[in-house]
């Protein structure tokens, strides 16, 4: 078995008016939020992703179907929490995350330092571990119409000691 594992996630929403939007945790000030059977948090779902691919553990519909009422709704920290349980149980720490947000509004930089603090611990990592960034699609494609909201991520983890 392997002492580090990689692993990439990607989600993406469509956005409507009058409806929360969560990033990274984080309420956002917005006129539009994702349309999802959970709270659409794309950050945290592209995290899942990223970890239960690492592990080749599946998707996080495999584990959170969009068909379970249990689900509806649900804050993704939660599911972030459960996903991490996987992690250990497999033997594994995540070293780093880094998350990179495509929508064109609203601007992201001000929740950056919040959506750090909300995911570091989750992860059980420090918050310089944890990357946020995001980008506009410059009025291009869905996403650049402000139809949707996007999030790719990446995560490295590493085997835990046996000692």
């Amino acid at each position: 078995m392997a002492d580090f594992r990689i692993g990439n996630g990607y989600d993406i929403h469509r956005l409507a008016e009058g409806l929360t939007l969560t990033l990274g945790g984080v309420r956002i000030e917005h006129t539009k939020g994702c349309v999802a059977h959970s709270d659409g948090d794309v950050v945290i779902h592209a995290l899942c992703d990223a970890l239960l691919g690492a592990l080749a553990l599946g998707d996080i519909g495999h584990f959170f179907p969009d068909t379970d009422e249990a689900y509806r709704g649900i804050d993704s920290k939660i599911l972030l929490k459960r996903v991490m349980e996987h992690v250990r149980k497999a033997g594994y720490t995540p070293c780093n995350a880094d998350v990179t947000l495509l929508l064109q509004k609203p601007k992201i930089a001000p929740y950056i330092p919040r959506m750090r603090a909300a995911l570091a611990p989750l992860m059980d990592l420090g918050e310089d571990c944890v990357s946020v960034k995001a980008t506009t699609m410059e009025h291009l494609g869905p996403i650049g119409a402000e139809e949707g909201v996007a999030a790719y991520a990446t995560i490295l983890l590493q085997k835990k000691s046996e000692y």
